[in-house]
């Protein structure tokens, strides 16, 4: 068996896990601390930025992603309930023997991460938010735009500028091109894309309040002892960072990130800075 841990994200080796009647597709890298990474909306192992996979690996984690059942190259029934998806990292987790672990999540996946954080978190250390929302009522709702192009059955690059990061800063565009091109750099043993059918019919047709209805998982995330980071951008048009900022002295164990001139996806416009304040964050707490 290869040894995943000297990998770069780019080349890393698809590996498999048999858990609970399906096989979760999974890719490893880097050595240390593990940390566990939920992707967002129509997202595959293929989404995240390789700069970033590899700046944690950097930073001594051995970064896991993989695939939700029944998408890209994992099997089982596809669901975008993230109270279903938790089964996804927790039985990865029991199956790889993680212990200690991040747990991670982008997007939606954040979402993902909060319900393992507040009902089922054995061996979870920490919880890495990226780019999401939390659970109950907004200060401020997603923007109409993120619906219209999310739904579309395949975005292009204006796309991927509007959905993840600012498009009226030349910084962020410059940024913007500079990780589409290391995304696309994978050739070989990528994921299925998710279906477009299965997407559109979990995304709705605008914005929702809550977007996450979920107040068990508020109450337990008020309650937590695990420290829990969440790392935005200033302008994230579908959940506004302003909604953590309003939980503020209600999660107390809640850290607070937040990247200019950026969008949706900070880790792909910062993935450095990022991969440091989560080194960080999760060395000193």
């Amino acid at each position: 068996m290869q040894d995943a841990s000297r990998f770069s994200a780019g080349k890393a080796p698809n590996a498999f896990a048999e858990t609970a009647g399906r096989t979760l597709a999974y890719r490893s890298i880097g050595a240390g601390k593990p940390l566990v990474l939920c992707t967002r909306f129509r997202g595959t192992m293929d989404e995240w930025d390789p700069a970033f996979l590899d700046a944690l690996a950097g930073q001594g984690f051995r970064v896991v992603t993989f695939d939700y059942s029944g998408l890209g190259l994992s099997t089982g029934t596809a669901t975008y309930n993230p109270f279903e998806m938790a089964k996804d990292p927790r039985d990865l987790i029991a199956a790889l023997g993680l212990e200690d672990a991040v747990i991670g999540g982008w997007s939606l996946g954040g979402l993902v991460a909060q319900v393992v954080v507040a009902l089922d978190p054995a061996d979870i250390s920490h919880a890495v938010l990226i780019g999401t929302g939390p659970p109950g009522p907004l200060a401020k709702t997603a923007e109409q735009l993120f619906y219209d192009v999310a739904g579309k059955a395949e975005n292009d690059f204006e796309d991927f500028v509007i959905l993840f990061f600012e498009p009226t800063s030349k910084t962020s565009r410059e940024a913007a091109r500079r990780s589409a091109e290391r995304i696309a750099e994978r050739k070989e043993g990528r994921s299925t894309v998710v279906p477009i059918d299965f997407a559109r019919a979990n995304l709705g047709t605008g914005p929702r309040n809550p977007m996450f209805p979920a107040a068990p998982v508020l109450e337990a995330l008020k309650a937590t002892t695990i420290p829990i980071l969440h790392v935005g951008g200033d302008h994230d048009i579908v959940f506004p960072v302003e909604n953590w900022y309003a939980l503020n002295r209600q999660i107390r164990m809640l850290h607070l990130v937040t990247f200019p001139q950026s969008g949706h996806g900070p880790q792909h416009q910062y993935p450095q800075m990022s991969a440091d304040v989560i080194a960080s964050f999760v060395r000193n707490t």
